[in-house]
């Protein structure tokens, strides 16, 4: 595990006060930095005028720097680190706050958008990123703007429209890993009738060696295991546009994902492989699971099968020189099978699988106003979802008992030769597997009302002030089969849950809401704006129901009410263009309080529950740079700095003190791109992005398992692309390397696996490299 010795920081900081000299003492190129529009506020304003702190990462830049995965937006975007553990859970966290909870009964804190549609819900808010026109990163409470899930921010991702000429562009590329990629799109159309076909295909073989049913291997003869952390994945999007008249334009978007990873390296930090060890980059023996796993967990092999379909429709009608009207319409549906070996050993202990499906519609009207000295928007919306989740759970009886309790002493759960201990085993008993399932359900419907005013006080002061209503009501579920066990006569995992016999046990609340913000904006001068603002946030009450049995014997749900979390942000900034406009700069600092912060726990009993951990407190700094540099090159760089933790009070218990999981204190990136002409018909292009982040904790407890720590040391990562182009930019030819440097560092530890004392560790990528062939036309 990579250490941090604090070098780090000093070299980050230090490097970014040289950058910054450089940039104010550089000889500079005439041209300017181009500028930023965004549409954060429900319409088009230029990055400077907004009073809040956002990051926008255009379609173009994301190309350059070669990137197509939500994490790596993490690169560029201060407060913004993304883990993608698999696509089926990743975890989004602006300013130390994480939305990784895959339970359809818990809300997200980060509202994840898609062409203005709230595809929030963890299962599905993951999806490629191709043929994008931007991603706008907003941090703070956005409730007004985003929606109630956007309790600490949100990420909004608009993709490409169609237009009237005619184009296209394809690439194609391959790596190490035998990794393959191949993107395109095709536009075109009349003055009334545009449309656009894009699609994304992405494989790469796994970066961790797994040798289950492998010669040699303790399930040698048995389902060859594929390699971990590999991916497979398709998408396609089309998009049509019509403008019926001048006043009217209609966008229609499809798209449709399939995802076909190999198994996430949950690998054990406690339990070695056949002749290997526990480290976490090295080879692994997981998911021999028997003869029975395609049966109980839907697969033979460990990985996620997952279908994204969504729609959206969206209308703009100028209904006069000052007002528009605005629909927008979205339905999102998601399937997913992830099976996964959560003890990380090649034993038959802990093998589940996470069966979940989900769908949801949404609706919005809004009506915005727009003079020379007021903007403004109103409207209302529906919002409801459907979810549930099957966890399947899969083990040989004897083997689960040996490692969970050591009944037999002297035997280990996995040998020094890699050998299994089982009671069944040591008896000269056959194994005797056993199956159990447990789940949840959540279904919610939101309704709101909204509203947003901007008013120009003065030629350099305005005023912003929003507010949303929010009606909810939220239902949860709980099912269970839990058998009795052969060798104890009792269910060997119940995760505080009796049997249901097939039926669901639900629990139902409703909800009000209040959510307002309040910013100022005042210009210092044309091109420097200084801003503060205030504004609540709120991730909703949880029910969360598990099944117990009533009275009269009877399966009923047994509810542990967790209150609302509720978030009050203050901030301030300034943003700038500088040096004719070839300097951006934009800052903020920040704090943040919160009432009932939730987390999620393992209690004594091996259960896993939301629990309310009391106070807590954030306080940051944000910082990014922007300057052109000479004739043909172009830095950037980003600092954070975010202090964020259980506020260190008796009251709240065992977190007190505890920083939030995922969050670095430090985080920094540094970057350049090149372009320099060779002839009059080829340019040579090139860009490089170093970036650190300081230790973070995996989870919120803070503290080992196993013995084994749960954190990651100080992380330094770079990236790099080179290429040869023609100046008409008709074809380019880019080599391109992710962890140029191949520094191990982990994504993610303790999982699942350290329920049962086997915390398991999950490998970052390593180096990655290759070429890629773009041609357009």
């Amino acid at each position: 595990m990579i250490r941090d010795h604090g070098s780090g920081l000093l070299s980050s900081v230090a490097t970014f006060a040289l950058l910054t000299t450089i940039f104010q003492g550089a000889a500079l190129a005439s041209d300017t930095i181009e500028e930023v529009i965004v549409t954060t506020q429900k319409r088009g304003q230029n990055i400077r005028n907004v009073p809040l702190t956002i990051t926008s990462l255009d379609g173009d830049l994301l190309q350059k720097l070669n990137m197509d995965e939500f994490d790596r937006l993490s690169d560029l975007t201060p407060g913004l680190l993304v883990q993608e553990q698999s696509p089926n859970n990743p975890a989004f966290v602006i300013r130390g706050i994480t939305s990784d909870s895959g339970s359809p009964q818990i809300a997200p804190r980060v509202s994840v958008y898609l062409n203005g549609i709230d595809v929030s819900r963890s299962r599905g808010s993951h999806f490629e990123l191709f043929d994008i026109e931007r991603v706008e990163v907003i941090k703070g409470p956005q409730a007004t703007l985003f929606g109630t899930a956007a309790a600490i921010g949100a990420v909004s991702v608009i993709t490409r429209k169609p237009q009237q000429d005619f184009e296209g562009e394809v690439s194609l590329g391959y790596g190490n890993f035998d990794s393959l990629e191949a993107k395109g799109y095709v536009t075109g159309g009349s003055s009334t009738v545009q449309g656009r076909l894009a699609f994304s295909y992405r494989r790469r073989d796994g970066y961790i060696e797994n040798i289950a049913g492998d010669l040699g291997s303790q399930s040698e003869g048995g389902t060859v295991q594929p390699d971990l952390n590999g991916i497979n994945r398709v998408a396609v999007r089309g998009s049509l546009r019509l403008l019926p008249t001048d006043t009217l334009t209609v966008d229609l978007v499809l798209n449709y994902e399939k995802d076909d990873d190999t198994g996430s390296s949950f690998k054990s930090g406690t339990l070695a492989p056949t002749g290997g060890g526990t480290d976490p980059f090295s080879f692994a023996e997981l998911g021999g699971a028997g003869p029975l796993s395609a049966d109980v967990l839907g697969s033979a092999t460990l990985g996620i099968v997952r279908e994204l379909y969504d729609a959206n429709l969206t209308m703009d009608w100028a209904a006069g020189e000052t007002w528009t009207v605005t629909s927008v319409t979205g339905y999102r549906k998601f399937d997913s099978l992830e099976v996964f070996d959560a003890d990380g050993s090649q034993a038959i202990f802990a093998e589940f699988a996470e069966d979940a499906t989900g769908d949801q519609f949404s609706q919005e009207i809004r009506t915005s106003f727009a003079a020379d000295s007021l903007d403004a928007f109103i409207g209302i919306g529906y919002f409801t979802e459907d979810g549930r989740v099957a966890v399947p759970f899969l083990t040989e009886e004897g083997t689960f008992l040996q490692c969970a309790a050591g009944l037999i002493p002297g035997l280990p759960c996995v040998g020094p030769d890699g050998t299994i201990g089982s009671l069944t085993a040591a008896q000269g008993l056959p194994p005797i597997y056993y199956v159990a399932q447990f789940g949840n359900t959540g279904t919610f419907h939101t309704y709101s009302a909204f509203a947003d005013v901007t008013v120009a006080v003065s030629e350099r002061l305005s005023a912003t002030g929003g507010l949303r209503y929010a009606h909810e009501t939220r239902e949860s579920g709980a099912f269970a089969s839990l058998p009795a066990s052969v060798l104890t006569g009792a269910p060997l995992l119940d995760f505080g849950n009796v049997d249901t016999a097939g039926a669901v046990v639900k629990e139902k609340r409703s909800y009000d809401a209040l959510l307002p913000r309040f910013n100022l904006r005042y210009a210092l001068q044309h091109d420097t704006n200084l801003y503060v603002t205030v504004s609540k946030g709120r991730r909703s009450d949880v029910i969360e129901v598990a099944s117990m049995t009533d009275a009269g014997g009877a399966p009923a749900a047994r509810t542990t009410f967790v209150p609302a979390e509720v978030m009050w942000n203050y901030e301030t900034g300034i943003k700038s263009r500088l040096m004719d406009g070839r300097l951006d700069i934009a800052a903020s600092v920040f704090y943040q309080t919160y009432n009932n912060f939730q987390v999620t726990i393992l209690d004594p009993g091996g259960v896993t529950r939301q629990e309310n951990a009391g106070t807590a407190r954030n306080i940051g700094a944000e910082g990014e740079i922007r300057a052109l540099v000479g004739e043909y090159i172009q830095l950037f760089g980003t600092l954070a700095h975010i202090d964020a933790r259980i506020d260190d009070k008796a009251e709240n218990g065992v977190f007190a003190g505890n920083r939030f999981r995922l969050q670095p204190e430090w985080s920094t990136a540094l970057g350049a791109l090149v372009v320099v002409p060779i002839s009059s018909s080829l340019k040579l292009t090139g860009n490089a992005t170093w970036t650190y982040r300081s230790d973070v904790f995996f989870e919120i407890e803070n503290q080992p398992i196993a013995g084994l720590e749960i954190r990651q040391g100080g992380v330094h990562l770079v990236n790099a692309n080179l290429g040869i182009a023609a100046t008409d930019d008709r074809w380019a030819l880019t080599a391109f390397a992710s962890n140029l440097l191949d520094n191990n560092h982990l994504i993610d530890a303790g999982n699942t696996g350290g329920l049962f004392g086997s915390p398991t560790f999950i490998a970052g990528p390593p180096r990655f490299y290759g070429l890629k062939l773009t041609s357009r036309f």
